[in-house]
């Protein structure tokens, strides 16, 4: 009889071993399945302004991440009316601009716009419509199609 007793304990033993390594599984596979909680984005402030003297957009980032230029995408309309062509940052020479913008959206630049750096570029005659005094400017710039600044400023 005393075989039986120790067989007994034995196979209860195994059981709850077996019961723990599989809830332990089960929970490891809930929660991997479980999705991560998406980071917040760090906000980023931006400011425009807009001159019809020399049709230049000024663009100044004002505190937050770096923001890697080749990442950005620039949308620019004038009363509600998207400009005809769109900067495409960063760029020397471009359809709609003149030659030559300044800071982080010159291809010269070293691909970064931090805090405290200014950019700009000035819209081409050629491109529609044009930027004249009292007319609201609205941009949007998005890093990786996630928009992290909506700007508007009227031309002076």
């Amino acid at each position: 009889m005393p075989d039986r007793a120790v067989s007994s304990t034995l196979g209860i033993a195994l059981l709850l071993l077996v019961t723990v390594v599989l809830a332990a599984t089960v929970g490891a596979v809930a929660l991997a399945s479980v999705p991560a909680e998406t980071a917040t984005p760090t906000p980023v402030a931006l400011a425009v302004s807009a001159s019809d003297a020399d049709d230049r957009l000024t663009f100044t980032h004002r505190a937050g991440p770096t923001l890697a230029v080749d990442e950005l995408t620039v949308r620019v309309s004038v009363d509600g009316t998207p400009l005809d062509n769109q900067p495409p940052v960063p760029f020397f020479s471009a359809t709609g601009f003149r030659s030559g913008p300044t800071g982080p959206f010159n291809v010269a630049s070293d691909g970064g716009w931090s805090a405290g750096e200014t950019a700009s570029l000035r819209v081409a005659s050629t491109n529609s419509p044009a930027l004249e005094p009292g007319h609201r400017v609205t941009v949007r710039i998005a890093v990786d199609g996630n928009v992290v600044a909506q700007l508007s400023t009227t031309v002076s």
